[in-house]
This record gives C-alpha cells, sequence and structure tokens, in this order.
C-alpha cells in the first residue's frame, strides 16, 4: 500500500503555525506583565566599542583588571592581560586544558606557574601573568600579541592580536577612565541577600582590591557598602567592579555621581531622588 505523505506534513505545519500565532497572542495580552527568560550575554560594555560578555565572564574580566591596578600596572598592561584570557580561556576558570593548563591564563603547573588549586585563583593567575609580564623588556611598546606571546610562549603567537580590541573596550572601562560603561543585567532569585550579602561583597572587594581598596563603610539607606575615592577615574574603577560581580554577590543597586545602576533593568540612569550629585563616594546596596 502506498502512503501519502504530504497531507500529514501539511497537517503538521499548519499545527506548528498555531502554536506559534498562539504564543504571540499571548504574549501580545500579557504585554507588560510576562517575562521571557533573557536570551545571550547579560553584560554589555561601552567605550569607544562595544563588548558583550556573560556574568562569569564579566566578573574575571573585573578581577582581572583590578589585580594589574592593584600592583600599579598601566592600562596597557591590563589590555595585554585580558586579551590573553580571552584566548586561553574565553575569560573563564577552566579545569583543564592541553596537558596540564589551568585557569583563566592556561597557566602549568608542570612548567612552574604554581600548583593546580592556586592556578585557580584568578588573583594569583592574573598576578602571575603581570609579573611574567614586567619581566618582558619593552612590552609597552610591543603590540598586544607579541607582548602576550613573550609571557606565554604558546604554539600560536599571533593568536592574541585578534582580542586586542575587545580588550581595550574592557581596560578603559575597568581602570575607571569611562563613564557608566559596564551594564549588567541581574533578573531571578539573589544569589545571596541582607548582611549575608553585604559581608560577601565586602569580601570579594578585598580579595580583588587588597591595600588599594579606599576606606569602605555601611550604606547608609540599606545594607550594602560605601567606598570613599578621591576622584572620578577612581570612583568609576569601583562603580564598574561592582556591576561586574552584581551577579554572585546579590547587588541591587550602585550609585556615583549622577548616575544609578539597577540590577533587573541593567542600566545606568540619572538618579531622580533629588539627592543630588555625589562623587566622593561610591554606594552599593544589596537585595534585603
Amino acid at each position: 500500500m502506498r502512503v501519502r505523505a504530504k497531507p500529514l506534513v501539511g497537517v503538521v505545519t499548519l499545527l506548528a503555525l498555531v502554536g506559534v500565532l498562539g504564543v504571540v497572542v499571548v504574549v501580545n495580552t500579557l504585554a507588560g506583565n510576562l517575562q521571557l527568560p533573557r536570551l545571550g550575554p547579560a553584560c554589555t560594555v561601552k567605550a569607544d566599542g562595544e563588548v558583550t560578555l556573560d556574568t562569569v565572564q564579566m566578573a574575571n574580566a573585573a578581577t582581572i583588571a583590578a589585580v594589574g591596578v592593584r600592583r600599579g600596572m598601566p592600562e596597557q598592561a591590563v589590555v595585554i592581560a585580558l586579551a590573553t584570557a580571552f584566548q586561553e580561556s574565553k575569560l573563564e576558570n577552566l579545569d583543564d586544558g592541553d596537558r596540564d593548563s589551568v585557569g583563566l591564563f592556561q597557566q602549568r603547573p608542570s612548567q612552574g606557574w604554581g600548583t593546580v588549586e592556586q592556578i585557580k585563583d584568578p588573583r594569583y593567575a592574573a598576578g602571575k601573568f603581570y609579573s611574567g609580564l614586567k619581566k618582558v623588556k619593552g612590552w609597552q611598546e610591543m603590540r598586544v600579541t607579541d607582548a602576550a606571546q613573550k609571557v606565554q610562549r604558546s604554539a600560536y603567537p599571533e593568536a592574541y592580536e585578534k582580542w586586542a580590541d575587545e580588550s581595550r573596550v574592557l581596560a578603559a572601562a575597568l581602570t575607571g577612565r569611562a563613564t557608566g560603561a559596564v551594564e549588567c543585567t541581574v533578573s531571578g532569585t539573589p544569589a545571596v541577600r541582607g548582611a549575608e550579602a553585604a559581608t560577601t561583597l565586602l569580601a570579594s572587594l578585598k580579595l580583588d582590591w587588597g591595600k588599594k581598596l579606599p576606606s569602605t563603610a555601611p550604606a547608609a539607606r540599606a545594607a550594602g557598602l560605601t567606598v570613599e575615592v578621591a576622584n572620578a577615574n577612581i570612583g568609576w574603577r569601583y562603580a564598574h567592579w561592582l556591576v561586574s560581580h552584581a551577579s554572585a554577590t546579590g547587588l541591587e543597586r550602585v550609585r556615583f555621581g549622577d548616575l544609578e545602576w539597577h540590577a533587573p533593568e541593567g542600566k545606568w540612569q540619572p538618579v531622580t531622588d533629588g539627592s543630588g550629585s555625589v562623587t566622593s563616594q561610591v554606594v552599593a546596596e544589596v537585595f534585603s
């Protein structure tokens, strides 16, 4: 017996079309009330260019930049470190890699970079990279890929250069040279709340910034903290770091100057509560 397939295909197509139309009707009916899952990267960085990352990548990039600033390295060093981590791990703290390589920079215990546990600490790994870079004579004048290769000794010495533009965008924002440049949308249930979140936030700040961290105090309005800063450049350095780490620290709101970032919207917006512009403090509030 011969079966005719075309009518069956037509019925399936029609049912699929009805299903799609049903979803459209539901979305339109519930406009403003239905929150669909966010697709794609949650963070956008704009500073003479644009880079999109997920929250894990963003937090790792911010830590790499913080370690560089804490060590007194110039912005170009941060660019080189970020380009290296982009190429080696896509800014993810990997558990494995080529041979015994691990971590953000795919450093190898067998080559003297440290133990697996040490290299898996992003702050340690970034510090080891900057130490290696500092030993390279004339690295400041080199192309990004040439300076990175002197440290990494990769089988693909030209590979780092393709990440140079993205790394310059990130470095401009994370060293504080750009204003309101890091925007991350954090939705869903906070990882931590209240006093626990405030404690987690302060601990993370101290781990990344160490003795470079200015004085801090509890936030005046809600659970959180304030960071005393000397100028706008330093202020944006910390404001961008806070937003970059918001997903894991229960951060709800960051305010600096006349701008404010709020987790669900993920955008820097003008402050509207009449409190005025405060450029001596970065204020961070966590979810209660």
